[in-house]
This record gives structure tokens, sequence and C-alpha cells, in this order.
């Protein structure tokens, strides 16, 4: 049985039309199981340049993968220096939202909810990964264990964050559509992830030493100026760019709703 179901065409711009780039070997991953096939394929396609995998993996797969938990993505861990680099982030949100429901879409750690909290907004979160929810509920706060298409919500949120998450999800522009939908009228989106443009990203490929490519569970490697392209088609416009500081070679984007 595959454990990968293949992309038929580019997930984010629908050509048919792409070409092998790269491979990596995820099998030192900490979540990496000896059942899975190590190599990672990823192509680029030759529509909208775009950069992903052969393939995401199946359902079974992904919940092998979830039965564990990195270390840094456990619920309190390392909450002080978490709770500092958060701070930072609600910060520059604030001139654009200062109150009302803040959703984190696989909030791991639960830093950047409990930090939003404490600036006044009123924690949500969804994981999927159980335990996780398990934990951040006994402080608390609303969680589910669900995928953003399956929320339902009383009220809209004023924000909406996807830290390192679009790069992990099969299909990205479904869940900006779906994210679109549970914000209110001037809502706003902080999102984060690798940003295969920047500088950094091309020294640690000249250096043979680019951690992403090896990523057991990234579908996506993005460029600043395709996610750029991808919130316009959704129905938002940046309005803020900026270094993300949880992890390497990351940007940090603002958006608002149109």
């Amino acid at each position: 049985m595959s454990e990968r179901i293949a992309y038929e065409k580019c997930p984010l711009c629908d050509s048919p039309n792409s070409t092998v780039i790269a491979r990596g070997d995820c099998s030192k991953h900490p979540l990496y199981h000896a059942s899975l096939n190590p190599v990672i394929t990823w192509k680029a396609c030759l529509g909208c340049n775009h950069v992903f995998t052969e393939g995401f993996y199946t359902d079974e797969i992904c919940k092998l993968i979830y039965s564990k938990t990195n270390v840094h993505q456990q619920v309190g861990h390392d909450f002080e220096s978490q709770r500092i680099i958060s701070s930072r982030m609600v910060e520059k949100v604030l001139p654009y939202a200062s109150t009302g429901n803040w959703l984190d879409v696989g909030f791991g750690n639960g830093s950047l909810l409990f930090t939003a909290h404490e600036y006044g907004f009123t924690p949500i979160g969804i994981d999927l990964r159980v335990e996780n929810v398990d934990n951040i509920s006994s402080f608390g706060i609303q969680a589910h264990c669900i995928d953003i298409f399956g929320l339902r919500l009383d009220s809209k949120c004023s924000v909406i964050s996807m830290a390192d998450v679009l790069e992990h999800v099969p299909f990205p522009k479904d869940s900006l559509l779906a994210a679109q939908g549970l914000l209110s009228e001037k809502g706003c989106l902080l999102i984060s992830m690798p940003n295969s443009e920047s500088m950094a990203w091309k020294i640690l490929d000249y250096q043979n030493a680019n951690p992403y490519w090896n990523e057991l569970e990234h579908c996506h490697n993005f460029s600043r100026t395709r996610l750029y392209e991808l919130l316009h088609e959704c129905g938002f416009e940046p309005v803020r760019y900026g270094i993300s500081e949880r992890y390497r070679v990351c940007m940090e984007v603002v958006a608002r709703k149109l």
C-alpha cells in the first residue's frame, strides 16, 4: 500500500506540469518510523514555480506520525522563553486587532495562545494531537482535536494564526479559504513558514545544510512571492512582513481579510 497520495497537478495552481528538483532523506527526523520510505522527492511547478513534495501522506501514515510529539511541540515546553517570542508575535498583530477570539491552528506547545490570552484575547486552539488538546484544555482554554475545515464557532475570530502550519497541509488554499470564512470582517491572519526566497535559505543550500529538504512533516516550500500571491487569491492583503523567531530562515506575515 502506498504511503503517499500523489499530486496529479500543482496543489496551488492546478498546472499538470512539474519537474523534480531535489530529494531529501527524512530517516533522521525525530518522528520518522522505520516502515516509511526515507526519500522525499520535491517538485517545482512549471506554471507558478511553487515547490511541493510528490505526494502527501495517507490518513493512516499521518496517524502513525502524529502518534509521537516532538518535545518542543508539547504544551508548556520552555514556556518562559516561548512567552517572549510569542509576545513579539502578538505585538505585530496589535495594530490591526486588539481584542476578540484568537484562533491558533496547530497550537503545539500552546505558547501563542497563552500569550494572546495575557494580552486580552479569547484563546481558541485546534491541534491534531489528542494529548496536546487535553493538556491545554486543562488550563481552561477552548481546544478541539480537529482540522480547520470541521471547526464551527459561535462567533467569528479577530485573529487566526497559522504559525508554521501551512507548509504541512496538502492543499494550503483550502485552509486559507476556511480561515477567511472564520474571520470577522476586519480580522487578520498571522502566518509563518520557511522562506525559500531568502538569502539565508540560499546559504543553507550552498552549504548543503538546508534541513527543509529532509522535513518529514512538510508538503511545501514557499517563497515569499508565492505566499503573497496565494494570500491575494484567498481574499487577504499582506500588510506586514517580518522575520520569524520560531524556526530557522522563517518569515512571519500579517495579512488582513479583504
